[in-house]
C-alpha cells in the first residue's frame, strides 16, 4: 500500500513539475509583438521574405531548443544570435508557448521570383 501511495504522488509531482516548467503563451505574445513580427509576422504566421521561417504551430519543445541553440551560438546566424543573446530562459519558454499555440492558417505570399 505504502510503495502504491508513493508511486502515485511521485507521478503527480512529476506532472504537476511539467505543468510549472511551460511558457506563458500571453507574455510570449507581448514579447513577439515587440520584437519577433518585423522578420516572423503577426503570430509567426507570415514572415516578410522566404528566407524567414513560418514560427505558429512549430513544436514547442522546437522552438525552445532552438532559441537556446541561437543563444549559446551553438545554432549560427547573426540576427537570430543577436536577438536571441539578451532573452531570458523564461522569455524562451514564454515565446515558445505562444508560437506553438498559434495557427498558420492559409499562408500567402507575395515574394519577387
Amino acid at each position: 500500500m505504502k510503495t502504491r501511495l508513493l508511486i502515485v504522488t511521485l507521478a503527480l509531482s512529476f506532472a504537476a513539475a511539467q505543468a510549472w516548467a511551460g511558457g506563458d503563451a500571453a507574455a510570449g505574445e507581448k514579447k513577439a509583438k515587440e520584437v519577433c513580427a518585423a522578420c516572423h509576422g503577426e503570430g509567426g504566421a507570415k514572415p516578410t521574405t522566404p528566407d524567414y521561417p513560418v514560427l505558429a504551430s512549430q513544436r514547442e519543445d522546437y522552438l525552445e531548443h532552438s532559441l537556446h541553440a541561437y543563444k549559446s551560438g551553438k545554432r549560427k546566424n547573426p540576427i537570430m544570435g543577436a536577438m536571441a543573446a539578451n532573452l531570458s530562459d523564461q522569455e524562451i519558454a514564454d515565446l515558445a508557448a505562444y508560437f506553438s499555440s498559434q495557427d498558420p492558417g492559409r499562408l500567402t505570399y507575395k515574394y519577387y521570383h
